[in-house]
């Protein structure tokens, strides 16, 4: 039996209190419980045999042809006017305005290949309830580009192991049909992603999305916000922060701030810099003084000792099911793969002494 997303928020499964699940042998910690119950919620589906499955109930590979004037975009990255395009899917056509979008991957000197977005007119099917939808496209137009962004995609994958309040993301393999006729033989089949809107991911969990000056860490939920210094410390990633992020006038750096009964949840994006991904414009910020970006830097702030552990040992529960999101992910090779579940497998290395491991993190951490 699968629940409706009605019936998620009814019984508000994302904010049951403290729960334990006990046999002999099995005990569930109360964010790997309320990660199981997320597991029904994020997969909601319609009682009706005929509804459409919405785009982000699967993680299966979408193999997609955009059909239009693809170069003519592409150079368009100052005034990024919409272009009308055709995105065929299983022989079936959907009108969508393309333009580009982002902020640094968006420079020709950083990618030769900008992230896109979409906005659909009347979109069913696969894509029905979609308006505009990002889509995190390769880089350069190689197989490492390829590689970058699959690499980015298991990050966001990683983290919605750990939490509901994450961002879903969707894989696609693209073939780029250029009605210019000038788009590179190697940017006509490349694989990208797609990231859920956050008004969707607000609707979800019965949150709000805020726009604040700055947030004091009081404010948030304890919890995630441990489980996200965890993880960013996980992925090797240290470009985030609850201050404003650059060119926006609202908290936060690389990560939105979501109103859940009362409380607020930290959600993080943007991964392209992290250790994991690894790609070649990814450089650390000089006052770290990090070798590159594959260096691990704790930068989460002080927090309760208990809380943090319990992060620690949340991440570390769930090791295996970590390698298996690189093990499942298309667009990696073997060789890319395996290298990524040894730069993951170094933290779970790490975390083998959890107290050790606890202590290095408060050594590290931000004061508020």
């Amino acid at each position: 039996m699968r629940w409706t997303e009605s019936q998620c928020h009814r019984a508000n499964l994302a904010r049951w209190p403290i729960l334990l699940l006990m046999n002999a042998k099995i005990r569930f910690r109360r964010r790997a419980l309320l990660a199981l119950l997320a597991s029904f919620c994020l997969h909601a589906e319609a009682v009706s045999a005929n509804a459409s499955a919405p785009l982000f109930d699967d993680t299966g590979l979408l193999d997609v042809e955009l059909v239009g004037p693809v170069s003519s975009v592409l150079e368009d990255r100052e005034e990024r006017k919409e272009q009308r395009f055709r995105l065929v899917l299983n022989d079936a056509g959907h009108d969508v305005w393309v333009r580009v979008r982002g902020k640094s991957r968006s420079r020709k000197s950083t990618c030769q290949f900008p992230p896109l977005r979409f906005r659909f007119e009347a979109a069913d099917g696969v894509f029905a309830g979609q308006e505009k939808i990002k889509l995190v496209t390769h880089c350069r137009n190689s197989d490492r580009g390829d590689a970058d962004v699959m690499e980015e995609y298991v990050a966001y994958r990683i983290f919605n192991l750990l939490s509901p309040f994450s961002l879903r993301v969707r894989p696609l393999r693209l073939t780029y049909s250029d009605t210019d006729g000038n788009l590179s033989k190697k940017a006509r089949q490349r694989y990208g992603f797609l990231i859920e809107p956050v008004q969707h991911l607000a609707e979800r969990t019965g949150g709000e999305l805020l726009e604040l000056d700055g947030v004091a860490l009081s404010w948030l939920d304890s919890e995630q916000a441990a489980l996200v210094y965890v993880f960013e410390y996980l992925i090797g990633n240290t470009d985030w922060s609850f201050v404003t992020g650059g060119g926006s006038d609202h908290c936060c750096h690389n990560g939105r701030l979501l109103k859940v009964d009362g409380r607020i949840e930290y959600v993080p994006y943007d991964f392209d810099l992290a250790g994991l991904v690894n790609t070649r414009y990814a450089k650390p910020d000089p006052s770290l003084n990090l070798r590159n970006v594959r260096q691990r830097r704790y930068r989460g702030f002080c927090t309760d000792s208990d809380t943090l552990l319990n992060a620690i040992r949340t991440v570390v529960d769930l090791e295996e099911e970590i390698y298996d999101v690189v093990r499942t992910t298309p667009g990696l090779e073997g060789k890319r793969k395996q290298k990524d579940i040894e730069y993951l497998g170094d933290f779970f290395s790490e975390a083998r002494d959890q107290g050790e491991l606890l202590a290095e993190f408060e050594k590290r951490c931000l004061d508020d």
